[in-house]
């Protein structure tokens, strides 16, 4: 096997390469570095074993693993004939240490291959803006390490030279030792009024950008990460444009492919997401017995209604041809429910333009009495509300429940997650069993886990066990899609600091 040095970008997931996706979906065992996004390593192998090798700044690795230990994990790792991820944030050649890390798998006769990362000497000035090289102002960039220690030892920077070399100046890791290298560029010759930006988590919703000048530079309190850019071009991309849910964190508690439009959309707004999936579907009590049944009687039905994608998954498999639908029309809650019943090669007769189970009791027909054929297949989870039912038997429907799937509670998150959610300003719940699942999690001081100041949920019987369990903060969103889902953290967020403070 091979072990892979992946670049994870400099911050966004989104900027994580196809290949190293790729990688991570087969992976055995992933060695990962401190600052790399949950969501790029939501992305591993649900068997891959996580490593957490990260450097702390002052020395030492999430436990305390040095250059050395980490070298050699990758080597006891390859020679057992795993595919090991090693992923590191930005490129792994830049400053990341990957070419000691791949000289020790030569070494030591493992096999090794580099798949390129976005670094952020490049991508995070990128992000807030900001071209390091532009025409008129700067036909060269220069990427150094910020560390200032021995200026006679070999590896140390000729901050002289880099001040008469003019073009752009990109320092990574520098923050500690900013006061000292703009004193040096200064008294090498450089201006104390050349263009500064001090670009803090870049490339990430929580994005932070000063400009300043070199002789103020020291007055700049980010903490790291943190890219500094010295050079005209630093003025440049001032008026870069913020979501409207920028500096906010947002708690994901939605599962499967529903979680990833939601993220999308939120990140989108400039929100820093935290995906805290708490419930999964699971197979019904009776194995599905029920649902084929009658699905095998489809036919029997006028319609057949559902209102979420795992329902739609579960009764198309168990109806196994769309084909046998005939002339049995089939109604959709809202969009996402619509998509998959497409994408399982069914066109619904009915999607209410309100995205919730009331919405489409509204809209559904009544039934005419003078027409024989009066029943409704409803395909729904174990915990899904009486809504549909009760509702569409008012307007003199029958309508025959059978239980699709499950809703079953998945394991405590790690403590990483718990912290990060702890500080988060908002969290969404798709439903009441995800409610609940959150009041059962334990939070970092050992006590109930922290409920963030604003609680948006979808549909009414979700927010109404928000505020049965003593949830605070609980807004309804108006519909069940993302973009609904992010209007409505937007109207009642204007009261959240924009720092998550």
């Amino acid at each position: 096997m091979t072990v892979y040095l992946v670049g994870a970008g400099p911050g966004d997931p989104g900027l994580l390469t196809r290949r190293g996706a790729e990688l991570l979906a087969r992976a055995d065992v992933v060695l990962y570095d401190r600052l790399v996004d949950p969501a790029v390593l939501s992305l591993a192998a649900p068997t891959a074993e996580l490593v957490n090798v990260g450097k702390r700044p002052g020395g030492g690795a999430g436990g305390g693993a040095r250059q050395e230990e980490i070298n050699g994990l990758l080597v006891a790792h390859g020679r057992q004939g795993k595919t090991v991820v090693r992923l590191k944030g930005g490129d792994p050649f830049l400053f990341g240490r990957g070419g000691e890390e791949a000289e020790a798998l030569t070494l030591a006769g493992v096999r090794w291959q580099v798949v390129p990362g976005v670094t952020s000497a490049f991508g995070v000035p990128a992000a807030a803006g900001i071209p390091v090289t532009h025409r008129g102002l700067s036909s060269s960039v220069t990427v150094v390490t910020g560390r200032v220690g021995d200026p006679n030892a070999d590896s140390a920077v000729d901050w002289d030279a880099l001040a008469r070399a003019g073009g752009t100046l990109v320092v990574l890791m520098g923050m500690q030792s900013r006061a000292e290298i703009a004193d040096a560029l200064q008294r090498a010759g450089k201006p104390g009024h050349t263009p500064c930006a001090v670009i803090a988590q870049g490339a990430t919703p929580a994005q932070a950008v000063v400009r300043t000048t070199l002789d103020a530079l020291a007055a700049v309190d980010f903490l790291s990460p943190a890219v500094i850019v010295i050079g005209p071009v630093a003025a440049l991309g001032a008026g870069e444009a913020l979501g409207p849910l920028h500096g906010l964190s947002v708690v994901v508690t939605r599962s499967g492919p529903r979680s990833g439009a939601l993220t999308d959309a939120l990140r989108e707004a400039g929100a820093s997401v935290v995906e805290l999936p708490l419930t999964a579907p699971a197979d019904p009590a009776d194995g599905g017995v029920a649902l084929r049944a009658e699905a095998a009687r489809v036919g029997h039905y006028e319609w057949v209604v559902v209102t979420s994608a795992n329902a739609v998954g579960a009764f198309m498999g168990a109806l196994r041809d769309a084909r046998a639908l005939g002339a049995t029309k089939v109604a959709a809650v809202g969009p996402a429910t619509a998509d998959a019943l497409r994408a399982a090669g069914v066109e619904p007769d009915l999607i209410p333009s309100e995205h919730r189970a009331q919405g489409l009791v509204q809209t559904f027909p009544r039934h005419d009495a003078s027409a024989r054929n009066a029943h409704i297949l409803f395909p729904a989870g174990d915990l899904a509300p009486s809504t549909i039912p009760a509702g569409l038997g008012e307007k003199g429907w029958v309508v025959t429940r059978v239980e699709a799937y499950r809703t079953v509670a998945l394991p405590a998150p790690e403590p990483a997650i718990v912290a990060r959610v702890a500080g988060a300003d908002a969290v969404t719940f798709g439903a009441g069993s995800a409610v609940e699942a959150y009041g059962a999690l334990v939070g970092p001081g050992g006590g109930p886990l922290p409920v963030p100041r604003l609680v948006v949920c979808i549909g009414p019987s979700t927010a109404a066990r928000a505020r049965a369990l003593g949830l605070a903060g609980v807004v309804e969103s108006t519909g069940v899609s993302p973009a609904e889902i992010v209007a409505a953290l937007v109207a009642d967020s204007s009261g959240l600091p924009a720092d998550g403070s």
